[in-house]
């Protein structure tokens, strides 16, 4: 496998919108009256229980902890008060698995005594088995990876997807919250140093917040964490590493403030912060419960949806679409946006032409013209070991720019996930 670094970056000119100054109106989402949560089942076909710990009828309170099964790690926690109306089975991208677990909503919350008393004893089980599941998804599961070594936290006060202003606006808007979860972050981890990476220009007063304020070009890609660790720390990601693996974790402005919320008050705060964009492109900042059908966004926002109309969940770069509006906003879901149908770009089946624009504009310098050729075929091995399939940082900038239009970044995400679950298949069998 060639072994390239992310040096050589060019500058697409995809500039971040700006989020307004001031007192600035973020909508609340009525609470609905059912939500769905989505547990994602391990790949593991070992590992993969087809089960909840509870049933329908069950009642659940706010912050009660929902598991796979009572021995499993994999859990989320419940945004609301009420009774459990189904569980079922569910598909995602690529082959992801979930159990679905949908809950009427109780007018009033009833918070969770377990997680109340939880909180009073912060230390790093609680952050492994409760706080991954705030908004943001905190990843305080690479603090118990095998030989983890982390020695950094990197905090994103800015955004990895274009159209995404939900990180700067809780950097502008949540700073006592910001703060807490700093200081909260330095008790469960451990670790002293952490950075917040913050627009150019930014307020200078952030220093007060607790943590090392590094300013970083808000231009899309330069957002990546991979990017990040080049800019921030002088540090190239290696093809198949992580940034973990060198010692850096990343959480986003929102994780940090949820928990600083949730030390505060003893609370889980099961509201998300989102971006969403409509067919005319107006932005809106909105506020709902984790588990709120999209449909229910829509309908505050007065946003109207057709057939063919496209909805994704993410930025326009690295997000996925959706196939219906009872999809439930998720703790990690930062915007949604949609596009009319008449906008869609199209894509097509035509050959590569060798224009050359995907290789100038890769942050990786990837020979991508080479590789989509690969990946077309099937031959995912050889993409990989001869041209640099796992240096790819999905960033999604080759498919912007194709003038074939040929989806790219899709034949890339689908090579990816067909090598992992080749190798997965040869490690069951060995």
């Amino acid at each position: 496998m060639i072994k390239r670094s992310f040096l050589g970056l060019v500058k697409p000119k995809l500039e971040m919108p700006p989020v307004p100054e001031g007192r600035f109106e973020i909508k609340a989402v009525p609470t609905p009256g059912r939500v769905t949560l989505l547990l994602e089942k391990p790949k593991d076909p070992r590992l993969a229980s087809d089960t909840v710990a509870l049933s329908k009828g069950d009642r659940v309170k706010t912050g009660q902890k929902i598991c796979l099964s009572s021995d499993s790690t994999v859990y989320t926690l419940s945004p609301v008060t009420g009774t459990v109306f189904q569980v079922s089975p569910s598909i995602g991208d690529f082959g992801t698995t979930y159990i679905a677990v949908s809950i009427e909503v109780e007018p009033e919350d009833v918070f969770d005594e377990a997680f109340q008393e939880r909180m009073k004893q912060p230390d790093a089980a609680l952050a492994r088995e409760h706080l991954s599941a705030l908004p943001g998804s905190p990843p305080f599961g690479a603090f118990f990876r095998e030989n983890a070594s982390i020695d950094t936290l990197c905090i994103m006060g800015v955004d990895s997807d274009f159209l995404s202003t939900t990180q700067r606006y809780i950097l502008a808007h949540q700073r006592g919250a910001l703060k807490r979860g700093i200081d909260g972050l330095k008790t469960l981890t451990g670790v002293e140093r952490i950075v917040l990476a913050v627009p150019a220009g930014a307020d200078p007063q952030l220093v007060d917040l607790g943590a090392e304020v590094r300013e970083v070009f808000t231009r899309y890609p330069h957002t990546l964490p991979q990017l990040l660790m080049q800019t921030l720390f002088g540090q190239t990601v290696p093809a198949g590493k992580t940034c973990e693996d060198l010692g850096t974790v990343f959480f986003s402005a929102e994780a940090v403030a949820a928990l600083g919320e949730a030390m505060q008050h003893g609370r889980f705060p099961g509201h998300k912060v989102l971006t969403v964009t409509g067919k005319d492109q107006t932005a809106h900042m909105v506020t709902a419960r984790i588990g709120t059908p999209v449909r229910e966004i829509f309908n505050m926002l007065e946003i109207e949806t057709q057939e063919l109309d496209r909805i994704v969940f993410g930025g326009p770069m690295t997000g996925s679409a959706v196939y219906s509006e009872d999809q439930p906003i998720l703790p990690h879901t930062d915007a949604v946006f949609v596009q009319d149908r008449s906008r869609i770009p199209p894509i097509s089946q035509n050959p590569c032409i060798n224009c050359g624009e995907c290789v100038r504009i890769c942050p990786a310098r990837i020979p991508v013209n080479m590789l989509v050729r690969y990946l077309e075929a099937g031959r995912y091995d050889e993409a990989a070991d001869l041209y640099d399939l796992h240096c790819c940082i999905a960033c999604g900038l080759c498919s912007f720019v194709c003038v074939a239009r040929i989806p790219i970044f899709q034949y890339i995400r689908l090579g990816k996930y067909e090598l992992e679950r080749m190798h997965a298949a040869e490690a069951n069998h060995a």
